[in-house]
């Protein structure tokens, strides 16, 4: 079984782009995408890969996304 420890910023973005969500903008190292329905944008530290597994659980919660189902859309 897979876990989120290890996931690249490349990934990250592909999985982003397959659920729809689009890049806004880069600031201070930090890329800022979207998703028409989120009450908040998706934060990425630029300067840190592979990503913190705390900010990929906290980028999920906003994406209402769960585990199973970000690893599923990493395959």
């Amino acid at each position: 079984m897979k876990n989120l420890s290890n996931i690249t910023i490349a990934q990250f973005r592909k999985v982003l782009t397959k659920i729809g969500a689009h890049y806004i903008r880069t600031s201070g190292g930090h890329e800022v995408w979207s998703k028409v329905g989120l009450t908040r944008p998706i934060i990425l530290q630029t300067h840190k890969d592979p990503i913190p597994e705390f900010v990929i659980k906290n980028n999920l919660r906003t994406l209402n996304l769960s585990k199973d189902d970000f690893l599923d859309l990493l395959d």
